[in-house]
């Protein structure tokens, strides 16, 4: 009977009922009772002793509770009736050291006592731990045998009811506290143990680093061991399998997947392949060519964008790791599935085909467990339980592993997910939760614990986890409009309940990957609930709503500090910014700290009283007034209102601008004018005046600036959040989503801050450009990237930065300061230095800045004067530093000087209208007035300017006639010979600076060959150096080094870094092209071959960087070689007086490294034979 024989099953059946304490109990007394049954149980577990350990050993994984007789599991049950659990351990230890034991027997009440009870978990790990400590003290081989075999049942019921055989190995014998590591006689002992296990079925090793024989003794062992079974050890996983599956079809397929998978994730952890796969690829090499990269090579179709695996097969093959004929193949055959358009399928998918016997019989289960928890049946529903998580095992064989990290799902929120099986599997699971939440119609409190098991049985299958987690993703994100109330009460429950068990729940890596740190389950699933939309807050509040009330009932009454497992962070935070935001009766309370008194206060306007739990079921209602109703109740409530205090649950001013920000204006909740009065209540009553230990800023009008700069910043750049909400609904770039958010709003919100902090004085308007400044600067050193990936994200930061900048007041930029007289100066020196230092890298490609910046640097400027006592005068003093200090503005205010004119103009009459125009204005319309002048061959006397003002003028002129061409072209060419002419030093720099603006010219055509409007540079580079090739000047703007430019070292700032570093390959591109003439002047010219050589030089360290561009479609090796070849023949018909011995010793060092062949030219015409020492003190 005791083994489920056939015959007379009804008799059997009818016997076991017998065994019932309310018909024994009439009968006899409780004690009597309790030791009829304790004995009748140990003749049960003694009955017919036949079996070895051995035996038990090698057949255990038969034996599980799903495998065991029923009518034995109902014996079990009936006997176990009146006992505790210890109680029963203990008679269980007591039975397994007098007597000989059925250890079918055993082992099958072990896991029914497991299944029923859900106490039975932590005593069975106290009593292993105790027979683990007796084992080791007195080396007793019974109790290791003994405390191994009941590890091993427990774990064979899965991760919800035990922890994995390999965790519960490690927790034992993993740490240097372990029982083994006490003396070498343990570790000797647990070591020949395990051997002695070994022919039967060998269990993980500990890691030990001594006594390698006794190791290596072991390792013999099983590899002779694997040899029986005729199992190949090179079909071995390469990391741990616990799954205690043998023998299934397509078993080494999934351990290879397995392998890729695991690989995958701690390839994306440390972005290293792991020393597993190393190892694997030279002492396994049979397995990693056979099974390994064949399961990583699968076929696919390659995304445009290179993904992680591709990204892992890559860094594979540069290590030589991947034949290359097998790597041919696999970029074949995915080349072959972009042309099927992905109508391959899977073998998964071909199984869908079948009658679908595991789904049919899933359904079954799930049917019979929504009856048992209609009934209430605890321990029936947990053995139910146990059937439904044996199911699953097969229809998601990979059962969690038990390793001691914790284990990463990932989460392609692009990809739908394309195995129908698990979609109709994970569809039954949730609709039989839903059903069997509102079948146990009790309210969360009172319920029993069905819902927590539930939930646990399905965190034991990690691919499980994975589609369950998709479809709640897709249901809260894309599909919340079309969730009945009962679906939206049943999902936000299993979100609870998966909080409640994030412990031993695994991490979610949202793919592709934009935040580098895996989420928590439920804070992933608080993600996928948007907030930008009036639909979307609704349904957001009304699931928020469900599940922390939810929470809050099921833990009731336990503390404040075990709360928390049940209330899910992202959601009260959702809450924290939806009830307010809907509910304008909400803000009565302060957002960062309600007070329980208020809290309390019952509300004034629609009479609703205090929340109770057995109203939880309408907590989710469709109707406005039931939510709403929902919502004030819960804000009410004073344990809502404790948890809003705890830190990890308050909603910053951070969080809240970020949600603020994403809030699509055209679709909110609110009118225009309600989102502006709730957003000055948020900005100014809740987070300025709140404490800074509460989330606030304390009253200080200067933090709260600064949070909101940074968020409009961030969403400007676009934070990892913004990309994934932008992908998941179909953008292409996080600057779409600035067209119709809130950001209008939030920056008139910070207008009105500033103009608060402007009223409170001089010293207002100081701290706001200071921060400003300050703002910007901790920005742009922030940036972990190198290169070009560096520039381009301080690229990004300085447009969001000046997107924010031309919102704010032009005069916060320039500050009127009292100097030691008393009397007030303006102070443009800051505006000077953030020139130089960051607005210059924004000026490509047109290399000046764009025109709203210069237009507000220089409104700024006026405004700012009018506190002075002599306005122009100020303006002057700042405008004369502005051509040596700022050269890119002068340049840029020419540029711009058609748009600027008759704005400046206006500011200027408006400010100080009877103050006299500022050079400023006077100067630079003089200027360009001369220059088209200059353009039809009339000179007119030079105004009194700078060079650089000319030039630019000049410049400007020029541009606007189209290039020179016909008589023009000849008149401007008059006008340029003859300012030669003149000898005057001051028309000789005006005429190099106009060289260096054209040689940009020329390379803005290099770089950005689309840009027009740069025709006739080069026609305008050889009609200057034409009259200007005798100078030595025009040698001076292609020096790399400020000291070594004499008075054009404004050049280095007026341009951007780019074009600078790119100055020697200028200087060949424009030379070559000269006539033969014109290069043998300027060959004759003092200084040229110096400056030649220096130019090759790093015209060749740019070659080897791989900086230089292409021009006319010529390769950068042929510009480098012409180049080479003109300056070898410079060098052979060059004077050997031509250099000094100091540059003689400069240019052959230099050379010598990077090119011999010139440095041997210098050394055989320009030797030190002939070297002037005397031009040394004439340089």
């Amino acid at each position: 009977m005791l083994q489920g024989q056939p015959c007379g099953e009804a008799a059997l059946e009818n016997w076991v009922q017998l065994l019932d304490v309310s018909l024994c109990g009439t009968s006899a007394s409780p004690e009597a009772l309790r030791r009829f049954f304790m004995h009748s149980l140990t003749q049960t577990l003694t009955y017919k002793p036949r079996l070895k350990v051995s035996d038990a050993i090698a057949m255990q994984n038969e034996w599980s509770f799903t495998k065991t007789s029923r009518l034995l599991t109902v014996l079990f049950r009936k006997l176990a009736i009146v006992f505790s659990v210890e109680d029963l351990l203990i008679q269980l230890q007591q039975v397994l050291e007098t007597h000989e034991v059925n250890w079918q027997n055993v082992l099958s009440f072990l896991s029914t006592l497991l299944v029923f009870n859900p106490n039975a978990q932590p005593c069975l790990r106290e009593m292993l731990g105790k027979l683990l400590a007796s084992a080791f003290e007195s080396y007793d081989l019974e109790n290791m045998i003994t405390a191994f075999l009941l590890a091993r049942q427990g774990a064979l019921e899965g991760p919800s009811f035990f922890p994995s055989y390999s965790e519960w190995f490690k927790l034992s014998f993993g740490g240097h506290s372990s029982y083994h590591g006490s003396s070498k006689k343990s570790l000797v002992f647990l070591l020949k143990f395990l051997s002695d296990l070994v022919p039967f079925d060998p269990p993980s090793v500990p890691q030990a680093v001594k006594h390698r024989s006794l190791l290596q003794e072991y390792v013999s062992l099983a590899k002779t061991r694997l040899a029986d079974l005729k199992v190949s050890v090179e079909d071995m996983s390469m990391y741990e399998d616990v799954s205690g599956a043998t023998g299934e079809p397509g078993k080494h397929q999934c351990q290879a997947l397995q392998d890729v998978e695991r690989a995958l994730s701690l390839f994306t952890t440390t972005g290293r392949i792991s020393a597993t796969v190393m190892e694997a690829s030279i002492f396994r090499r049979p397995y990693f060519l056979n099974r390994f990269l064949p399961a990583l090579l699968t076929p696919r179709v390659l995304p445009l964008k290179a993904d992680l695996k591709m990204t892992f097969i890559d860094a594979l093959k540069k290590t030589e790791k991947i034949p290359a004929g097998q790597y041919s193949s696999y970029v074949e055959a995915c080349q072959r599935q972009r042309q099927q358009n992905k109508k391959g399928t899977s073998c998964i998918e071909k199984y869908d085909g079948d009658d679908s016997d595991p789904l049919d019989g899933l359904n079954v289960q799930l049917k019979a467990f929504r009856r048992l928890v209609r009934v209430g049946e605890d321990g029936e529903f947990s053995a139910q339980l146990a059937r439904i998580s044996h199911t699953l095992g097969v229809i998601f064989p990979d059962r969690a592993s038990g390793t001691d990290e914790q284990r990463v799902i990932k989460l392609h929120v692009d990809e739908p997910l394309t195995c129908k099986l698990h979609v109709k599997v994970v569809d039954s699971i949730l609709r039989t939760f839903c059903q069997c939440l509102l079948d146990a119609s009790s309210p969360p409190n009172r319920q029993s614990q069905w819902a927590a098991r539930y939930v646990d049985v399905l965190l034991g299958h990690t691919e499980l986890v994975s589609v369950l987690m998709h479809r709640l993703w897709d249901l809260f994100h894309n599909k919340g409009s079309s969730l009945t109330t009962s679906h939206l009460l049943g999902l936000a429950a299993i979100v609870v309940h998966l909080h409640a068990s994030r412990t031993h729940s695994p991490l979610l890596q949202m793919m592709p990957i934009v935040v580098f740190r895996p989420h928590p389950l439920t804070e992933a699933l608080s993600n996928a609930l948007l907030c930008n939309t009036q639909d979307n807050m609704l349904f957001c509040v009304r699931t928020s709503v469900a599940a922390v009330c939810y929470g809050i009932c099921r833990s009731n009454p336990l503390p404040l500090q075990e709360l928390q497992d049940y209330i899910p962070t992202g959601l009260v935070k959702k809450l924290l910014y939806l009830v307010p935001r809907l509910l304008p009766e909400a803000r009565r309370a302060p957002l960062s700290a309600p007070s329980p008194e208020t809290l309390r206060e019952p509300p004034p306007v629609d009479g609703g009283q205090e929340w109770d739990p057995r109203c939880w079921g309408g907590t989710a209602g469709t109707c406005v007034a039931t939510w709403r109703n929902s919502a004030l109740q819960l804000w009410r409530n004073p344990t809502f209102g404790q948890l809003a205090q705890l830190p990890q649950y308050r909603l910053s001013l951070s969080e809240w601008l970020v949600a603020e920000l994403r809030v699509q204006r055209n679709e909110d909740f609110l009118s225009d004018q309600d989102r502006q009065e709730y957003q000055r209540w948020a900005c100014m009553e809740c987070y300025l005046s709140g404490p800074v230990e509460q989330g606030g800023c304390g009253g200080d009008m200067r933090a709260l600036c600064t949070l909101i700069l940074n968020a409009i910043m961030d969403q400007q750049e676009g934070s990892p959040q913004d990309l994934l909400s932008n992908r998941s609904l179909g953008r292409s770039s996080p600057r779409l989503q600035d067209t119709g958010t809130c950001l209008p709003d939030i920056l008139s919100r910070l207008q009105e801050l500033v103009y608060e902090m402007q009223l409170s004085g001089h010293r207002g308007k100081e701290e706001v450009r200071q921060l400003l400044f300050e703002l910007l600067s901790v920005r742009c050193s922030s940036s972990d990237s190198q290169g070009i990936g560096r520039e381009l994200r301080l690229q990004q930061t300085l447009h969001a930065w000046n997107r924010v900048l031309l919102a704010l007041p032009a005069e916060l930029l320039v500050v009127a300061v009292r100097n030691a007289d008393q009397r007030w100066t303006l102070n443009f020196h800051s505006c000077i230095e953030h020139v130089n230092q960051y607005q210059r890298r924004l000026c490509s490609p047109a290399a000046v800045l764009p025109y709203h910046v210069t237009s507000h640097l220089l409104r700024g400027m006026l405004s700012a004067s009018a506190r002075c006592a002599s306005s122009s005068t100020e303006v002057n003093r700042a405008w004369s530093g502005v051509p040596l200090r700022c050269p890119l503005l002068l340049v840029s205010t020419v540029h711009w000087w058609g748009r600027l004119s008759p704005m400046l103009t206006s500011v200027w009459q408006r400010l100080r209208d009877e103050d006299p125009l500022p050079e400023l204005l006077k100067t630079i319309p003089d200027c360009l007035h001369w220059a088209l002048v200059s353009q039809q061959a009339v000179l007119s006397p030079l105004p009194e300017a700078p060079a650089l003002l000319l030039a630019a003028s000049l410049h400007l002129a020029r541009g606007g006639q189209g290039g020179l061409q016909g008589k023009m072209g000849q008149a401007f060419r008059e006008t340029l010979e003859t300012l030669v002419q003149t000898k005057d030093k001051h028309c000789t720099q005006v005429l190099v600076f106009l060289l260096f603006l054209c040689v940009t010219d020329t390379l803005a055509t290099v770089l950005y060959p689309e840009e027009s409007g740069r025709l006739g540079s080069r026609e305008m580079c050889t009609d200057l150096l034409t009259v200007l090739v005798d100078s030595q000047d025009w040698h001076l703007i292609f020096k790399i080094q400020p000291a070594d430019q004499g008075p054009y070292q404004a050049v280095t700032m007026a341009t951007l870094d780019e074009y600078t570093r790119l100055r020697s390959f200028a200087f060949y591109s424009v030379l070559l092209e000269q006539s033969p003439e014109l290069l043998k002047r300027a060959v004759l010219c003092p200084g040229f071959l110096h400056t030649a050589v220096l130019c090759y030089a790093y015209l060749f360290k740019l070659f080897l960087d791989g900086h230089t561009p292409n021009i006319n479609q010529m390769e950068p090796s042929q510009i480098l070689d012409q180049a080479r070849q003109f300056l070898l023949r410079t060098i052979s018909q060059t004077r050997p007086t031509a250099l000094s011995s100091s540059q003689y010793s400069q240019l052959e060092s230099l050379c010598a490294e990077l090119d011999p062949e010139v440095a041997a030219a210098l050394s055989t015409h320009l030797g030190p034979a002939g070297l002037s020492q005397e031009m040394d003190f004439l340089l």
